[in-house]
Parts: C-alpha cells; sequence; structure tokens
C-alpha cells in the first residue's frame, strides 16, 4: 500500500506503507541510533511525534517484550529507508511490522532519510503527516499545517501514571539482564541470566513525567526503594512522605507549559535532595525562575558528546529532547555543570547552596558506553551529604 510522508513547508516522500493503515500528523524528528528501534518507539518522550530512524534497516531483531520502555509506543509514526520484514533474533517475539499493526502506529518505508534528515537539519524539526488515505499531496501538506504545533504542547498529562505505586517491590524486575551462556536457558527468563539487586537503602519519590522504566531499574540497581507519584501530585504530597530525596523524570512535551509542575518542584528545592533528568531538568531550570527554548532539529541519538565542566571529563550519552535552559535566564546560584560539545547548550546543572542537580541527557541509557550511570551514585551522595 502506497504513504505519503508530508512536511508542512510542502516537502514530501512516497514510499510503502507498513504497520497499521491511516493518517497521522505529529512533530517530525529524527534520530540517529544504530540500534534501540523498540526503546525508541516505547519511549514517553516521543508522545507526539512521527520519528525517523537515520539507520538504514531498521526491524532485523524483531520486537520483545522485555525491551519496552513503558507499556506500549508513544510515537505518532514511524518512518525508515528499508524494514526487515523478517527478524532474525532468538529474542525476538513478533516482528517490528506486526508490532505498529497491534498499537494502530502508521509506518513508512523507502524513503530517503538521509535526505529527509538534511533537511530537517537545515530547516528545522516541523509538523508532518503520515497518511494512507490521503489522495494528494497538497492535501497532505495541508493537514500537517494544520495540526498542532510541539511549542506550547502538554503531553505529560497523557503518559503519566494516573495513580501513585511503587516500583519492583519485589526485586525482580530492575535485576540486570546477561547474554546467558550456551548451558543456560535461551528464553530470556533464565535465572542464570540475572544479577541480584543490593539493598534498597535510600526511599525517593519520582515524580512520573513520562518516565522511562529503564530509569526505574537504574534507580532500583542503585540501591534506591522508588515511590512513583503522577505528574500532577502537590510538593505538601511529596515530602508527607518524607522521602530521602525527590527524583523527576524525562517526558515529552514543552517544558514551558508545565507551570503548575514548576509551581511545586520550587516548593521541594531546599527541603530534600531533589536530581532531574531530560524534561525534569529543564523543568528545574523553570523552577529556578529560568526559561527555556526550543532547538532547531533537537538532540535524538546515541553519540551525542557531554564535557562536565568540572573536571573537563567527556562522555558519549544518550539524548531524547527538542528543547534546552537558557543559561543567561538562570540565576547565579545556579551553576551550569555540563554542556554539549556540539553546540554549547546547557547539559548539567547543580544548585550552589540546596541539594539539587539534573542532567539534560540519559544516565541509564548505556548507547554503547556506560559513561554516565555514575549519577545515580552521584544522588546517593547527594543524599548522604544532606543528611
Amino acid at each position: 500500500m502506497k504513504a505519503i510522508l508530508a512536511l508542512e513547508d510542502g516537502r514530501y516522500f512516497e514510499g510503502e506503507s507498513f504497520g497499521a493503515p491511516g493518517t497521522r500528523t505529529g512533530e517530525i524528528c529524527f534520530n540517529t541510533s544504530m540500534s534501540g528501534y523498540q526503546e525508541v518507539l516505547t519511549d514517553p518522550s516521543y508522545r507526539g511525534q512521527i520519528v525517523a530512524m537515520t539507520y538504514p534497516m531498521i526491524g532485523n531483531y524483531g520486537v520483545n517484550p522485555l525491551d519496552d520502555e513503558s507499556n506500549e509506543p508513544h510515537v505518532r509514526g514511524f518512518v525508515v529507508e528499508e524494514l526487515c520484514e523478517v527478524p532474525s533474533n532468538w529474542r525476538s517475539s513478533q516482528s517490528l511490522d506486526a508490532y505498529l499493526k497491534q498499537y494502530n502506529i502508521p509506518g513508512i518505508q523507502g524513503v530517503d532519510t538521509r535526505a529527509l534528515t538534511k533537511h530537517l537539519r537545515t530547516l528545522g524539526a516541523m509538523r508532518s503527516v503520515i497518511t494512507t488515505e490521503v489522495g494528494t499531496v497538497a492535501e497532505a501538506v495541508k493537514l500537517a499545517q494544520e495540526s498542532a504545533p510541539m511549542s506550547g504542547s502538554d503531553f505529560v498529562k497523557e503518559v503519566t501514571t494516573p495513580s501513585i505505586y511503587q516500583w519492583d517491590p519485589e526485586s525482580q524486575l530492575s535485576r540486570q539482564w546477561d547474554i546467558p551462556s550456551p548451558s543456560q536457558n535461551r528464553e530470556g527468563g533464565a535465572e542464570g541470566a540475572f544479577h541480584p539487586l543490593p539493598d534498597a537503602r535510600y526511599h525517593v519519590v519520582a515524580y512520573d513525567f513520562g518516565m522511562k522504566r529503564n530509569i526505574l531499574r537504574g534507580l532500583r540497581q542503585s540501591g534506591f526503594h522508588v515511590t512513583v507519584v503522577p505528574a500532577g501530585t502537590s510538593a505538601e504530597e511529596v515530602l508527607a512522605r518524607n522521602p530521602d530525596g525527590v527524583f523527576l523524570s524525562n517526558g515529552p512535551g514543552d517544558p514551558g507549559a508545565l507551570g503548575y509542575i514548576h509551581e511545586e518542584v520550587r516548593k521541594l528545592i531546599g527541603k530534600k535532595p531533589v536530581f532531574g533528568i531530560c524534561l525534569g531538568h529543564q523543568i528545574l531550570g523553570h523552577a529556578y525562575g529560568g526559561k527555556t527554548f526550543k532547538l532547531k532539529f533537537g538532540h535524538r541519538g546515541g553519540n551525542q558528546p557531554v564535557k562536565d565542566l568540572r573536571t573537563g571529563k567527556v562522555s558519549i550519552t544518550s539524548q531524547n529532547h527538542g528543547f534546552a535552559i537558557d543559561p543567561a535566564s538562570l540565576p547565579s546560584n545556579v551553576e551550569v555543570t555540563h554542556i554539549n560539545l556540539n553546540d554549547g547548550t546547557v547539559e548539567g546543572m547543580r544548585h550552589r547552596e540546596a541539594p539539587v542537580m539534573s542532567v539534560q541527557y540519559h544516565p541509564e541509557a548505556a548507547p554503547g558506553p556506560n559513561d554516565a550511570k555514575y549519577f545515580f551514585d552521584e544522588f546517593a551522595k547527594l543524599i548522604d551529604n544532606a543528611d
């Protein structure tokens, strides 16, 4: 079946439909990771977006439940150059095509993703549509132009947990998994493939703005017992639980549209140690009194170089965000600790007086290197030093 990918500026690409037929609009962006397409699909931070993968063949290892970052995929649509229709991996439980059909998400293959990426790098991320139903390109472009922009959008309300829960109370879901040896059962659930967890030394309350499961696993693996709360939870409710610390998660949309969250987070500064990742980092920027701005095409992939200004060390990081903090808007009691070496944007902050820290990238994602995993230990030290 024929499919069209049309952008709001009139650029379009024709290709072949996979996944579900239909019409979906969203901001088009690209991800430069060579693998991890399932993690991309199920990352709630992609809510409201159509994602193009720059790696040419996608789908070769299929899909399996252990790699999900949430309960369902959140992308509006998926764009690839070539779809592998016959996956080859012993962990695979279904094909990418079948997976997208299951969740009614349209995909398009046969797209020159290199040309698409160059276009977005030049002109910036923009509104778009994937459709198998619209007959003409002009009609498709009009649909893209009439869709809602990312700026001003609050998608957190769509992806946050509806109720409070305890993460992994039986210490099973967070265990680190290794490829089992040939003598072990190769079903993915072999006990020999998992490592035992350390004791939970700290209790933290985690705001779920669209949190990836691997962040929860990373917290538990570093000795944190985690109570997850909805995005609209008041600071008073959090403090009433008397946690050792508060965690602010990643999530989708425009951080500037979350005034109701900024206000509650502002009340927590100086009361409890706080650690924020990605959207949580941007929310802290607003809570400090700062501002954020929309990046031209965002940082999405596993090869972003970040420099720690305190040590000079450079880490290769995994990132997924379309907004950044304006460093000139931050008060003098907030220190910029990390910068992106590609464009100089703020990648980390620390409050000079209160036990509060944040990073823009994903220390739990491990895009090959494990350069940034130490941040969970830094959070533990922040709690210890605050006592």
